[in-house]
């Protein structure tokens, strides 16, 4: 009894791991999230999938784990799409911040169909329009570098039309002492 307890996760991990291999919803190269993870998959082992992280770390989930958790390929999807928000003041020229995003946009590289991507106002709180610049990206692309060129790209035509992003605030409150 007490060897069949001890055992049991390590039989689930090893049919789950045979599982995972017949059902090839990912394969060695394909980039995955399992839970908090996200990474390329490394090696598809009997007792545990290795990912290797965007910041170089290798991650080690236990099949079992795949098996009954909810996950992503998302190298097997076609299309994926990068959604970044700003937040410009409401005295900025919106209309020419959004021109100068939909043409920064063209400039960043593996940037798919930049003549599609929308770019809107998705919300006006607290004198901020929110402007969602929503854009694909090319198949086999890094994700992270994607974005962080879009980010620079897109500041850099702010910049040039000479339209401010917001600037965080804060307040300090302190007691005054009599």
């Amino acid at each position: 009894v007490i060897a069949g307890v001890a055992l049991k996760d390590i039989v689930s991990s090893m049919f789950s791991g045979l599982l995972v291999g017949i059902d090839k919803a990912f394969n060695v190269g394909d980039y995955i999230t399992i839970g908090t993870n996200s990474g390329t998959v490394q090696e598809i082992g009997f007792l545990t999938t290795k990912l290797l992280t965007d910041d170089g770390r290798k991650v080690y989930i236990p099949n079992q784990i795949i098996f009954n958790a909810l996950f992503h390929n998302v190298t097997a999807s076609p299309q994926r799409y990068i959604i970044i928000n700003f937040d410009i003041p409401a005295d900025e020229d919106i209309q020419k911040a959004i021109d100068s995003i939909k043409s920064s946009i063209s400039k960043v590289e593996n940037v798919d169909n930049a003549e599609n991507s929308n770019v809107i106002v998705s919300n006006l709180k607290d004198g901020l329009f929110t402007v969602q610049t929503k854009f694909s990206m090319s198949v086999g692309a890094g994700i992270a570098k994607v974005k962080s060129d879009a980010y620079l790209t897109i500041k850099e035509g702010l910049d040039h039309q000479g339209i401010n992003l917001s600037v965080p605030t804060s307040i300090q409150i302190e007691n005054a002492s009599n």
